[in-house]
């Protein structure tokens, strides 16, 4: 439209400035070679003007033939770059689909006509990964982690070439050096952790971590969780050979999550090794509140020493509280009461947690109970109630039963929540046996902790970096 107008009023200003020359007659005389040429002027400028643009016609005309060789290669080059994004198109859907023969093919189609697109090595490592070279995709990687503009993507590559072939050492450096380049990498610094947590590299995991949080990767109270798991863990690992650091970790992890029950259970033993029992009764006493659970409860049994079996009652009574509402609470008690010959303080704690489908450990600690009495019928029934008893508690991380604590998924090597509480995922055939096993030695043992877990075995660990078998 602009354009448009444009042309109207150059027409318009042409028009009135010959109807003005028209208006004002004249003559143009030219003497040019010995001749004599006379026109008017309306004439003279008109042959002007027809002169003026005959010369840029055949100027332009002039450069146009100079610039023919560089348009003529111009055009080839375009139409050549247009072939190889073509190809680089159907390459792709190719591989999306696929296709792995399609891929190569286009894939060498665009990197000849395309030698500097980094997409042309990126369809050519697909169409690689499809016929399965992993030669030729590992050395596609090693080109593209050369440049800058594919590094990260080439380092992304290697590591997961790496990690599927099992080698974590590799793995591990391609993402450090990822992670080096770019700090807010969540691939990156992901890797890194796996690798770390399947190399059992606790506290370095937790480092990560830490740094997860700081760059916003991960929310800071999720953060500051598996950074408590991780540290427990490698506390764990240093209780018997190096105390004081495993205090310290111990120590670390609580203040980051007080109601992790084994951050708490390392704590309070090297506490009481340290002599520091009402420091270890204090923390117990919190964390249980918090998470109950048996571990804490007959720690605090043996937060004064090796005394009698009275005095670890009582201070199993003291720091359990009411029992009511809490059935952990309620079978620590019994559990004390039993070897302190509290019969009625154990029979009456368990009284609030038997009129409805009680757990395997309760029936079992209830004919202990009527067995104490000499009352064997009872005691009989009780165990025959135990084997159809409901499971009793474990430690379960992503669906996955165990008799021990773990800060990773046997599934999944990733850093998840392991919670205490009753296993869903155990086979209903396994019940039998695992609640017959449970009541026979408890009445066997008669101490202070009845022992009523058992040993899921766990499936095979898929290939991303996870714990190993033995660690389950």
């Amino acid at each position: 439209m602009i354009k448009l107008l444009w042309r109207f009023f150059m027409l318009l200003a042409l028009a009135i400035g010959f109807g003005w020359l028209a208006d004002r007659p004249g003559h143009v005389t030219i003497n040019w070679l010995g001749r004599e040429i006379e026109m008017s002027v309306v004439v003279s400028v008109a042959v002007l003007l027809t002169a003026i643009l005959a010369l840029l016609f055949l100027w332009n005309m002039v450069r146009q033939l100079w610039r023919s060789p560089r348009a003529a290669r111009e055009f080839w080059r375009f139409r050549k770059q247009r072939k190889g994004y073509e190809s680089l198109s159907k390459g792709i859907i190719a591989a999306g689909a696929g296709d792995a023969q399609a891929a190569a093919r286009h894939a060498a189609t665009a990197g000849n006509a395309l030698s500097d697109e980094p997409l042309v090595n990126i369809l050519a490592a697909q169409a690689a990964q499809l016929k399965g070279d992993k030669e030729n995709v590992r050395r596609i990687f090693e080109e593209m982690a050369k440049s800058p503009e594919t590094e990260l993507f080439g380092l992304r590559g290697l590591f997961a070439e790496a990690r599927a072939a099992g080698d974590l050492v590799a793995a591990l450096k391609h993402a450090e050096k990822a992670l080096a380049l770019n700090p807010r990498l969540p691939w990156a610094s992901t890797a890194v952790l796996q690798v770390q947590s399947a190399r059992k590299s606790w506290e370095a995991a937790a480092l990560t971590l830490e740094q997860q949080g700081r760059a916003g990767l991960l929310d800071k109270d999720v953060a500051k969780r598996k950074r408590a798991a991780l540290l427990t863990a490698e506390a764990l690992r240093l209780e018997d050979t190096d105390k004081a650091k495993a205090f310290d970790l111990a120590d670390k992890a609580h203040g980051l999550d007080p109601s992790l029950v084994p951050a708490a259970a390392v704590l309070a033993r090297l506490q009481i090794v340290k002599g520091n029992s009402r420091r270890a009764t204090k923390l117990l006493r919190a964390t249980f509140e918090k998470s109950p659970h048996p571990e804490l409860a007959e720690l605090m049994g043996r937060c004064d020493g090796p005394e009698d079996a009275e005095a670890r009652f009582e201070r199993v009574r003291d720091g359990v509280g009411a029992v009511d509402n809490n059935l952990e609470a309620a079978v620590a008690l019994a559990r004390a009461a039993i070897p302190a010959q509290r019969f009625d303080v154990a029979r009456e704690a368990l009284g609030h947690h038997i009129s409805h489908q009680p757990q395997a450990r309760v029936c079992a600690l209830m004919a202990l109970v009527e067995e104490a009495a000499d009352d064997k019928g009872r005691s009989r029934e009780w165990l025959a109630r135990a084997i159809h008893a409901p499971r009793d508690p474990m430690w379960v991380s992503d669906g996955v039963a165990n008799t021990r604590w773990q800060p990773v998924s046997p599934v999944t090597g990733e850093i998840v929540s392991c919670d205490w509480k009753v296993p869903y995922d155990m086979l209903p055939g396994d019940d039998q046996d695992f609640l017959q096993n449970a009541s026979r030695k408890s009445i066997a043992t008669a101490g202070p902790e009845v022992e009523t877990s058992k040993t899921q075995s766990l499936p095979p660990l898929p290939d991303d970096p996870g714990i190993t078998d033995s660690d389950a």
